[in-house]
């Protein structure tokens, strides 16, 4: 049997297939503006893998943002159910799981393997991962030199809780000559602050995962974990939860 789970991303999809017998099978690829359009090019990436997704030895599961895009799915599930297995098997135990995404945060309290509470942020971008690539963009650098000069910076306070309004804070500092070290340690500290005022809300777990784009960025961690008193640890293919758990649900419900 082949089992496939697919995470259409706001910004990113996150595929993570598993064929009897044979190792884990992990890719992503940028969402675009057209999900349907990205699910054919995941259909085609699993074929060249030999797995076809309409076969009566594949149960697919699909998730995230553009999921109902995925018209070969055996079953569409949400994305707090699938992030939440994801994020649990990736720590091996109960947890309480932050993930920063594309166009929202989510954090996710794992009890014996199921949901138990969860808080979203989907109204505003400033605690996101495009609030981190606008300001990227803005200042002419890559999301991987942000966190390289951050760490490099001073952090040059930003202070609006709107991402138009941010971006026009950077703009004044660029103006006044401040370097991109501090702008960019602003920038990370920023969001920082935005995701713990949001965890804040919830009572955590002995053990806290970070998942999401960041979830491999140490960096990131350990100034979240400092804004919250707590340790938030990075995650080896993080960025995968929301897939993986939809794998192994695909595999579960294939029973």
């Amino acid at each position: 049997m082949n089992y496939v789970g697919i995470d259409i991303g706001s910004t990113a999809s996150k595929v993570v297939a598993q064929k009897e017998g044979q190792e884990t099978c992990y890719f992503v690829l940028p969402t675009g503006w057209n999900s349907r359009e990205t699910t054919e090019k995941i259909r085609q990436i699993l074929k060249e893998k030999e797995i076809e997704v309409e076969a009566a030895d594949s149960k697919v599961v699909a998730t995230g943002y553009g999921r109902v895009a995925v018209d070969f799915a055996d079953h569409v599930i949400t994305e707090i159910t699938c992030h939440a297995r994801g994020g649990r098997e990736l720590a091996g135990e109960d947890c309480g799981i932050i993930d920063v995404g594309g166009q929202d945060t989510k954090v996710i309290l794992v009890e014996n393997g199921m949901v138990k509470d969860f808080i979203m942020n989907d109204k505003c971008s400033a605690g996101t991962g495009k609030f981190l690539e606008v300001m990227a963009n803005r200042l002419g650098i890559t999301l991987e030199e942000l966190f390289d000069l951050a760490q490099k910076g001073k952090v040059a306070p930003i202070s609006s809780l709107c991402t138009v309004f941010a971006e026009s804070e950077v703009i004044s500092y660029i103006g006044e000559g401040r370097s991109r070290e501090d702008i960019a340690a602003g920038v990370v500290d920023s969001v920082a602050m935005k995701v713990s005022q949001l965890v804040g809300k919830k009572t955590l777990p002995t053990r806290v995962i970070l998942t999401g784009g960041l979830s491999e960025n140490r960096y990131f961690a350990q100034i979240l974990s400092e804004k919250l008193n707590y340790p938030v640890e990075p995650t080896e293919k993080g960025r995968y939860a929301g897939a993986r758990g939809a794998m192994l649900l695909a595999r579960e419900k294939s029973r």
